[in-house]
């Protein structure tokens, strides 16, 4: 009988969700991290509940051709990129399956579903940075990222999916923290004043966000002063959270140097963010998701299109530049903000920009808009579509929708609701027994995922949806 701390000697079968190897081994299914396909591996038992198994590579024996070494020292204590240990190509390869295999399990649907979109940097690549900042055992403040499915920080330098600005940017804040005094947030204490560095990189300049439990932090000019010595245009902000959560802004930002948002061009459109609004981190594949995504609601150029979660409306204003007109509906305030900035600077006056919820303001646009050919694209929170969301999409007779998500799990659930395979019932989801002859939903055109995350378990994909009646 297999218990913890055993080593067991065996052969990975598949992988997991989270790109973890699967071994199948005495009637247990054991996950094991970093194993690949055909891999003949010893790991230790880490946990065992029942007939499932959680385990670590302790040797691999028998390496898969697809196995690489990993760029990272900390690649597999990091919760970030679980991928680093597979080629580039697999890596591909195993994004495309993990979508297949979600629409099979989750939504019913047994869908071919072609290799993703590559990404033309496979490091380095990220635009965006998020590092918590605490102390470890020894109460030393730390700077890193969170190992899997903890709060405890993996201390870096550096980090390989990012530019090599961020290895300055973690160089800077040491030395200001050592300098003056400043400590890491300790969250079972709750002593200590910083909690987050979020960085954005725009066009060449970037936002810092400083996350703290206090108002305000000692010194602040040394530091600017040290972020001047690295970085040619930037603006930094103060961020106040003193709750008790995981997220990692609170309400009050403080803009203590700089502009406060910045300005870059994409395929023709000028667009500002600020330090909350959404963009894709990957602007290499975000060009191509988005060129694709055009394609899809701006076909004649007489379309009205609908843009649900359309955060800083920089797709929302291509979409202005091919079609009769368009809607943007964004929830965050700045984010909206920077979507009418936007329409004003590139004088785009067929678009419009709505705050609030898509549930609440979607039915209001088709009403206004009816006769008129109207398109419909989403890109929701990794959360998915609000279930209202999908009840008035079945209602609204919108010809074509276009689905751009960046969770396959709950891309499959909305996908079942949309294609009429899952019904609510009781305030749950099952399975539609009538599918066969329902009426009023939609079939799945195509879809494509593009790697807008590589080494990382994420991918992001683009789904064409036509109404079958």
């Amino acid at each position: 009988m297999i218990e913890k701390n055993d080593i067991v000697c065996a052969v990975t079968d598949g992988l997991g969700t989270n790109g973890e190897g699967i071994i199948r081994h005495e009637g247990i299914t054991f996950f094991v991290p970093a194993c690949l396909p055909g891999e003949k591996v010893r790991f230790k038992v880490l946990k065992i509940k029942g007939n499932i198994g959680y385990g670590k590579v302790e040797e691999v024996i028998t390496p898969a051709e697809e196995r690489v070494r990993e760029k990272c020292p900390v690649a597999l204590r990091c919760g970030g990129c679980a991928l680093q240990h597979m080629d580039y190509p697999f890596q591909l390869s195993y994004k495309s399956k993990l979508v297949q295999d979600a629409l099979r399990k989750i939504g019913g649907m047994d869908i071919a579903v072609p290799v993703a979109v590559k990404s033309d940097l496979p490091f380095g690549y990220r635009n965006k940075l998020q590092l918590p900042i605490g102390v470890d055992k020894n109460g030393e403040s730390v700077i890193g990222f969170y190992a899997e499915h903890s709060h405890r920080i993996i201390p870096v330098n550096a980090c390989t999916i990012h530019p090599e600005w961020a290895e300055r940017l973690i160089a800077v804040l040491k030395d200001y923290m050592n300098a003056c005094g400043v400590k890491g947030y300790d969250e079972v204490n709750k002593t200590g004043e910083l909690r987050h560095i979020v960085a954005r990189e725009i066009g060449g300049k970037y936002i810092f966000t400083l996350v703290a439990v206090k108002r305000a932090l000692p010194n602040i000019p040394y530091l600017i002063e040290r972020l001047s010595k690295n970085f040619f245009e930037f603006c930094l902000y103060l961020n106040f959270n003193d709750r008790d959560t995981n997220v990692i802004f609170g309400k009050e930002f403080q803009l203590v140097h700089g502009r406060g948002v910045f300005e870059a061009v994409e395929q023709g459109i000028c667009y500002e963010a600020g330090p909350v609004t959404f963009l894709q981190v990957n602007e290499n594949v975000r060009t191509k998701l988005y060129k694709d995504a055009l394609k899809t609601v701006c076909k004649e150029g007489d379309e009205v299109v609908i843009d649900a979660y359309s955060g800083g409306g920089l797709l929302t204003a291509m979409i202005a530049k091919k079609a009769k007109r368009v809607y943007g509906i964004e929830l965050e305030e700045e984010a909206s903000r920077c979507a009418d900035s936007l329409k004003r600077k590139n004088k785009l006056e067929n678009m419009t920009n709505i705050c609030g919820y898509v549930e609440e303001h979607l039915p209001k646009v088709l009403q206004k808009e009816q006769g008129e050919k109207v398109r419909l694209i989403l890109d929701p929170p990794r959360a998915g579509i609000a279930r209202s969301v999908c009840k008035a999409l079945l209602e609204s007779g919108i010809p074509e929708l276009t689905l751009i998500s960046c969770n396959p799990a709950t891309l499959a659930r909305d996908l079942g609701i949309l294609t009429g395979r899952l019904i609510e019932k009781d305030g749950e989801l099952i399975k539609n027994p009538d599918f066969e002859k329902g009426t009023g939903y939609y079939e799945i055109e195509r879809i494509q995922p593009y790697d807008m995350f590589p080494q990382t378990k994420h991918v992001e994909t683009l789904v064409v949806l036509a109404r079958k009646d």
